[in-house]
Order: structure tokens, then C-alpha cells, then sequence
């Protein structure tokens, strides 16, 4: 909203206004907010939540073998996950609106254990996969309700840190979770993995119970309609675009980067794991410089970061036959693709500052849109004949649209920019933050 002097004023998530919280301390605007110990805790969480979504690539055979299926059908353990990330994202979070966050937070961490050790024990494909639903169900409300704890948290310029942090436990998981469950998988058996996430999901449960604050609801109790309201800012839907857009067209190219590295580049497949850690190094690097960079310069970073991708796609196309710059156009993936994911959820969080419990899981479903749709276009240029360089082609368009729809938005956010600077009326959800 705007006051007497026409000066904008920060409207903040419903944790923060309400007049029961204490007040924030005031901040040297030169020195970086120190980030509170309860947003690690929600990055150590996502380092289980993320690890548990992205083993079972390493684990697909020994599965099937088990389980007597083959290993497509195995295959769909995966996109029950994914699945279940876009439809529960939303939907956690609309259940979940009037009640408290810190213990929803335990709930459904508490839940996501459960699945992990229902899934280790699941004498039958059929249990195993409804574990996996369960479980991705879980996930999901926990990345929305959490983002918005993390959010609300901080202060507005420190939100992409914020986002940083729990985007680094996604890219820890990455690094060391995958290849972790991939080598339990391999010399303890498959069950050993969900055990071993099954843990980490314990330690984060302690660390959430004893270490989030609870925060209070607010005064007026959120009303579904009124947050609902959201979708019909086109900021949103474009944000959305974007998200999908961006996230998709790497993980287009990398969800098929085993065989490119193998058929295309020649190399031999003990290469691959350390590859794809590569790959992980990247996104942990990336996460922490766009963490840092996106508060200052929100639009500059999801530019820049979605060319980087689109012009390290395109080379990975022309250059895989080299095996050097393959594994070098993987690391630098890596970070672009990851470099630009705290502007992405902090671009949400602005744009539906009213609502930020339905922002995070917009936020949330956006991705995994992405991460479904990106994979998905790539094993359709596969199957067109094209060959396993054509992923990369394919990701550079979705990131190349995801270009042209950020600039939009970036024209379309200083266009309401100059509106609220002449002092006209403005909406109070939507906050103008720096480019």
C-alpha cells in the first residue's frame, strides 16, 4: 500500500504483520542479514525430501529385479513422485491454510518418514508405489508451508538467500544424497536407501521440532477466496511460465545426460556417477551466488541465468561428441540451471506476497512441471530418431521461450513500477522489488 507520502510500503507474509510478533531488528542496509539457524533447518530437511525424489534413478534395477517388474514399469515410481509434487503442492497447501505452520511443518515430515519406511518394507510394487505417492504428497506440502516460514523469516531483501538455503539442500542431495542411496543400493540392496533417507528424515524432524518457531497466525485468519485472488494476476502466471520454462529445459537435456555421455561422448559408464556429482557441484555453486546476487538484481540474475543455460544447451548439442566438453558443459549447466533458482521462487513471493503459503506451492508445482514436462520432450525428440544430443536442442527452446516471457514480465513489473512511483494506486500484495 501507499502512504500519506506516496512512499510505497512493504506488505509482509501473514506471519510477520501480525502485531503480536516481535519486531524485527533494524538491519545495516550494507551488511547481509544474518540468516536465521531455523532456515538451515528447513535446507537440511529438503537435503532428505530431494534425495528421496531423485535416488531412485540410481535404483531402478535393482527394483524392478525385486519387485518382478520391468524396469519401465519401474520407471513410473519417478513420475508418481513428480506427479504428486504438482498436485500436492496445492493442495497441502489449501489444507493446511488456518492451521499453524510449524506444525504442519512436523506433520508432514513426520509423514514423509513413514513413507520411506512403508517403502522399505513394501512387499509389492503396489505398496511400494503408493508409498511413493504418499510420500511425494508429503514432500510437496512441506517445500509450500516451509518456502513460506523461510520467507517469512527474513526480511523482503533477504528473501532469495532464504530460498538459497533450502535450494541447497536440494543441491546437496544432488551431490552426495544420489550417489549416497546409488552406493547403498548397490552393496546393501535397495531397501537400504529408503532406510537411510528414512533417518535423515528423523534428524530433520528433530531439528524442525526444536528449532522453527512457532508462528503465530494472524490476526484476521487467511481466507482461501481471498488467497485464491493470486491467480488472477497474470505476474503469476508468468512466473509460472518462466519457472517451468527454465527448469524444464535443463532438466530436459540432463535427464538424459547418462546416455549422451556413454553413446555420444564415448565414455565409459564408470564416468557417470561422477558426472552427475559434477553436475550437483554446479547447482551448489550456482544456488549460493544467485542467493546472493538475486536480492539485488531479481530480474538480471533470471535473465542472465536462463541465456547462460540456453547457450550452454546449444553448445552441449554441437560439442558432445567431445568428451571434455561434455563433462565441462554439465558442471556449467549445473550452476546456470541453479544460479537462477532463488530469483525464481523469490519472483513468486513477490508477485503473490498476499497469499505466500500459495506462492511456495505455485512455486513448488511450477518445478516439477519442469521437471516432468522437460524430461518428457526429451525422450520424445529421442524417440523421433533424433539421437541423444537432441535433448539438448530441445531444452535450449523451452529456456529460450522462458527468455522472451521474462522480459515480458520485466516489462510488465516497470511499467506498475512507474505507476506506483506517480503515486496512483496500487495493489498491496504486489511489492516492487529491485532489478
Amino acid at each position: 500500500m501507499i502512504d500519506k507520502s506516496g512512499v510505497f510500503l512493504t506488505v509482509m507474509p501473514d506471519a510477520i504483520i501480525d502485531p503480536s510478533q516481535p519486531k524485527q531488528p533494524q538491519q545495516d542496509p550494507h551488511r547481509p542479514h544474518r540468516m536465521p539457524l531455523a532456515v538451515y533447518v528447513l535446507g537440511l530437511s529438503v537435503f532428505a525430501l530431494g534425495t528421496s525424489e531423485f535416488m531412485l534413478s540410481g535404483l531402478l534395477p535393482p527394483i524392478a529385479d525385486d519387485m518382478g517388474v520391468s524396469i519401465p514399469r519401474a520407471g513410473l515410481l519417478i513420475s508418481a513422485f513428480a506427479i504428486g509434487m504438482v498436485v500436492g503442492a496445492p493442495l497441502l497447501a489449501v489444507a493446511t491454510l488456518r492451521l499453524p505452520r510449524r506444525t504442519t511443518l512436523i506433520t508432514l515430515i513426520s509423514v514423509f518418514g513413514v513413507g520411506q519406511a512403508v517403502g522399505a518394507l513394501a512387499p509389492t510394487y503396489e505398496v511400494l508405489f503408493a508409498s511413493r505417492v504418499v510420500s511425494a504428497l508429503a514432500c510437496a506440502g512441506f517445500w509450500a508451508v516451509g518456502a513460506a516460514v523461510a520467507i517469512a523469516m527474513v526480511p523482503f531483501d533477504a528473501r532469495a538467500r532464504a530460498m538459497a538455503v533450502m535450494i541447497g539442500g536440494l543441491s546437496i542431495a544432488n551431490v552426495l544424497g544420489v550417489p549416497a542411496g546409488a552406493f547403498l543400493g548397490e552393496h546393501l540392496g535397495w531397501r537400504a536407501a529408503f532406510w537411510a533417507v528414512g533417518a535423515a528424515s528423523a534428524v530433520a524432524l528433530v531439528g524442525v521440532a526444536t528449532l522453527i518457531p512457532r508462528i503465530p497466525l494472524p490476526a484476521e485468519r487467511p481466507r482461501l477466496a481471498r488467497e485464491l485472488r493470486i491467480y488472477r494476476d497474470r505476474q503469476v502466471w508468468l512466473s509460472v511460465a518462466v519457472t517451468a520454462l527454465a527448469a524444464g529445459g535443463v532438466f530436459c537435456a540432463f535427464s538424459y545426460l547418462a546416455p549422451l555421455l556413454t553413446d555420444v561422448s564415448g565414455l565409459g559408464s564408470g564416468w557417470v556417477p561422477g558426472v552427475l556429482a559434477l553436475f550437483g557441484v554446479g547447482a551448489l555453486i550456482g544456488t549460493a551466488i544467485g542467493g546472493r546476487v538475486a536480492d539485488a538484481h531479481l530480474f538480471g540474475v533470471l535473465l542472465s541465468g536462463t541465456a547462460a543455460s540456453t547457450v550452454f544447451l546449444v553448445a552441449l548439442s554441437f560439442l558432445a561428441h567431445s568428451a571434455a566438453a561434455a563433462i565441462a558443459l554439465a558442471f556449467l549447466l549445473g550452476v546456470s540451471g541453479f544460479y537462477t533458482a532463488p530469483a525464481l521462487n523469490a519472483r513468486m513471493f513477490n508477485v503473490a506476497g498476499a497469499a505466500p503459503t500459495l506462492a511456495g506451492a505455485t512455486t513448488t508445482a511450477a518445478f516439477n512441471l519442469g521437471n516432468t514436462g522437460g524430461p518428457w520432450l526429451g525422450g520424445t525428440v529421442i524417440d523421433a530418431g533424433l539421437g541423444f544430443a537432441s535433448p539438448a536442442w530441445a531444452g535450449a527452446a523451452m529456456t529460450a521461450v522462458a527468455i522472451v516471457l521474462a522480459a515480458v514480465s520485466l516489462r510488465l513489473h516497470g511499467r506498475s513500477s512507474r505507476v506506483v512511483a506517480s503515486g496512483a494506486p496500487a495493489v498491496a500484495s504486489r511489492t516492487p522489488e529491485q532489478v
